[in-house]
């Protein structure tokens, strides 16, 4: 069942999704400062490309306050409007039954998008 969930997230979107996230997270690593910020970028870009069998938990090893400051600044240069955009998918996709998995990963990824720091994807 994940490997059709995922051809059709796949098919229908993640992979743009994927590839968009992948060109911010090469402009965040053009500058040293942003090297982080990217990094983030490409482990988002891996879940939205193959997001089913996968879950984003927290981290063990989150640095603490160094996670919260680059959180703070990762909400102030775009994460709310990430993770809004996920919601709205999300809210569209939950009012048919079909697209109710697919919502549901929205979600998720909308949890991911506005504070990825200090956040870890693990297989199920």
């Amino acid at each position: 069942m994940n490997l059709l969930g995922n051809l059709i997230w796949l098919i229908c979107g993640g992979f743009l999704s994927a590839l968009g996230y992948a060109i911010s997270g090469l402009l965040f690593c053009v500058t040293i400062i942003g090297i982080p910020f990217g990094w983030q970028c490409f482990k988002i870009a891996g879940f939205v490309l193959w997001p089913f069998g996968k879950t984003v938990v927290d981290s063990q090893s989150s640095s603490g306050c160094l996670s919260l400051l680059f959180n703070i600044i990762w909400i102030c240069t775009g994460g709310i409007y990430t993770a809004l955009v996920h919601i709205v998918f999300a809210f569209l996709l939950f009012i048919t039954i079909i697209g109710i998995p697919f919502a549901r990963k929205h979600l998720e990824l909308a949890g991911l998008s506005l504070a990825p720091f200090g956040k870890q994807i693990i297989g199920k």
